[in-house]
């Protein structure tokens, strides 16, 4: 696997290209304590949270360090959450200013729930079910002054 770090990253990058941009990757299985709604149903919030993990790993995997999160441009939901689901968080920075990162992240429904078949039955899947999408910006701090 490549280093996706700033430094490995620029290490293994030809002379003029711009190095490799780090991608993110979170999967779970969501639980009856992040319920918030009758029926069973997880409040957008959550999904937000989550995305804020996943833009916490694209810092880690590019800069070495959380950065910030300073602004979402787009947050879509398309299908609610349930307990029971399973949802994979998928993430890429897709362009790098001097502190700015703009990020891409989805999320995707792969597992879920079967009662019909009993009530710990669950299914995967066909395809994914895009369940929510964000568009946002992260900033990295100000590196220390080297000694």
């Amino acid at each position: 696997m490549a280093d996706t770090r700033k430094e490995g990253a620029e290490a293994a990058a030809p002379a003029g290209e711009k190095p490799e941009l780090p991608t993110g990757f979170l999967r779970f299985r969501v639980s009856q304590s992040d319920v918030t709604y009758g029926g069973g149903i997880v409040a957008g919030g959550t999904i937000v949270k989550w995305f804020g993990d996943l833009a916490t790993e694209l810092c880690i995997r590019y800069d070495g360090d959380e950065g910030l999160l300073a602004a979402y441009e787009l947050l879509e939901f398309r299908t609610p959450v349930h307990a029971g689901d399973y949802l994979e968080f998928r993430g890429r920075i897709t362009k790098v200013g001097n502190r700015s990162r703009r990020i891409e992240m989805e999320c995707y429904k792969v597992i879920a729930p079967d009662p019909d078949r009993g009530p710990t039955a669950a299914k995967v899947l066909p395809e994914p079910v895009l369940v929510a999408r964000a568009l946002g910006t992260v900033v990295a701090p100000k590196p220390k002054a080297q000694e």
